[in-house]
């Protein structure tokens, strides 16, 4: 509990905001997961298979963002956050994220062999990384803030 001065009340926003930030994350995640696997070889596979697939990585993408959201609130350190700091947040969140997910994806594609890319990826050059998995880490974080923000009584700086 924070330290309380006479006659100041503070009120702590950003618990409610990590609840929406979650819950939003896993909604948009899960709904990326299942528009890409046409991307990807395992679109040829039982619908089973490809349904456990997408299960797997919305729940690692899920574990990412929220890891990658608690590590950009320590690295800020604002106790007043979402009140501000948010910006700052939005952009570790992302620097975060795309980072693990372009170390993630050419270690899983071309070290390890869990997946494949099949012929309609797109792909970054030099890196050889699917577009889209690094799309999704602006795209979904960028909308989860935004939704885990805009209900909040507070202006956002």
């Amino acid at each position: 509990m924070p330290a309380m001065t006479p006659g100041l009340t503070i009120e702590l926003l950003w618990p409610s905001v990590l609840r929406r930030y979650i819950g939003a994350s896993a909604a948009l995640h899960l709904i990326w997961e299942i528009a890409q696997p046409p991307l990807y070889t395992i679109w040829s596979a039982p619908l089973s298979s490809r349904a456990l697939a997408v299960l797997h990585c919305t729940i690692g993408d899920l574990m990412i963002a929220s890891l990658s959201l608690l590590a950009a609130l320590a690295i800020v350190d604002r106790p007043d956050w979402p009140r501000t700091g948010l910006r700052s947040v939005w952009l570790l969140l992302f620097v975060i994220g795309a980072g693990y997910t372009v170390y993630s994806e050419w270690f899983n594609v071309n070290v390890r062999g869990s997946w494949a890319y099949g012929p309609l990826m797109p792909t970054l050059p030099l890196l050889g990384t699917g577009f889209t998995p690094l799309l999704q880490w602006l795209v979904v974080p960028s909308l989860t803030l935004r939704i885990a923000a805009r209900h909040s009584p507070w202006r956002t700086t």
